[in-house]
C-alpha cells in the first residue's frame, strides 16, 4: 500500500482527497475541498470514486483510511493512504476547518 504525508498530499496540485470518516467527525474538523464517503458506505458508493486519477485517502488517524486504500487498490483504483489522517494534518499546521456544518 502506498502512503504519503499530509504535507505531501496538501502540496499535490488538484489532489482528490477522500475522507472516510463519519459525518459527525466532519463537523468537529475537516479539510475543505475533500470528498466524503464514510468507510461503511464505500462499497456501495464506489462509483463516486474516480478511476482516472490518484485518490488520496484520509480518516482521523490513519487506520480506516489504510483499510479503504487497500480496498480501493483491490478495485483497481490508484489509491494512496494519508499517514496520520486529519490529526497529523492538523499537527503539521496545514489548514483545517474546526466546528460548524460540514
Amino acid at each position: 500500500m502506498k502512503s504519503i504525508t499530509p504535507a505531501e498530499a496538501h502540496a499535490t496540485s488538484g489532489a482528490f482527497i477522500l475522507d472516510v470518516r463519519e459525518p459527525e467527525e466532519l463537523v468537529q474538523a475537516r479539510v475543505e475541498g475533500t470528498h466524503h464517503i464514510p468507510l461503511g458506505s464505500l462499497v456501495e458508493r464506489l462509483d463516486e470514486v474516480p478511476r482516472d486519477r490518484t485518490v488520496y485517502v484520509m480518516c482521523a488517524v490513519g487506520g480506516r483510511s489504510a483499510r479503504a486504500t487497500q480496498y480501493l487498490e483491490q478495485q483497481g483504483v490508484d489509491a494512496v493512504n494519508i499517514d496520520g489522517g486529519i490529526a497529523e494534518w492538523h499537527r503539521a499546521g496545514l489548514p483545517v476547518t474546526v466546528g460548524g456544518a460540514a
